[in-house]
């Protein structure tokens, strides 16, 4: 099933509206997955990453539950993911990955860029800790380069 940007006032998972995009596995193109509880945040991400050359954005959830049946689902081939969540959290997404399946390249994007936060979330191998505050505008280079191994492929 093909989900899109969620209704914040909804008041569980069964509304869905705007379909991101319809991509196929094999698609040349990097395939990303955004996990993001506020709406205001996911629909700039979505602008910023929708003009990235070869990077497609092709859901947008803002569960733990919802990431990790979109990453089941959809494989993406990045996760960009927040520590908070609507329901559940970032490490709990972080958790479930560890356990086995489909691995995407993770980027935590979080307001809580504390010091313990960035350890926990680098020994489960996150390849970047943001800070939405200070760190944002690294999110379109960082994308572009693992776009850039996609297309050569790189690990």
């Amino acid at each position: 099933m093909l989900r899109g940007v969620t209704n914040s006032s909804a008041p569980d998972d069964s509304r869905w509206i705007a379909p991101i995009a319809l991509t196929m596995p094999d698609s040349p193109s990097l395939r990303v997955l955004l996990a993001e509880d506020s709406s205001l945040l996911a629909a700039r991400l979505t602008e910023l990453i929708r003009r990235l050359p070869d990077v497609d954005l092709i859901e947008t959830v803002d569960t733990e539950a919802a990431a990790l049946g979109s990453i089941a689902g959809s494989r993406p081939d990045v996760l960009i993911l927040d520590l908070h969540l609507r329901t559940g959290s970032g490490f709990g997404v972080l958790r479930s990955l560890a356990r086995g399946g489909h691995r995407p390249k993770v980027v935590i994007l979080t307001n809580f860029g504390l010091p313990e936060y960035r350890h926990e979330a680098e020994s489960f191998g996150v390849e970047a800790f943001l800070d939405k505050s200070r760190d944002y505008f690294r999110l379109p280079s960082l994308l572009r380069g693992f776009a850039r191994e996609r297309a050569t492929g790189d690990p």
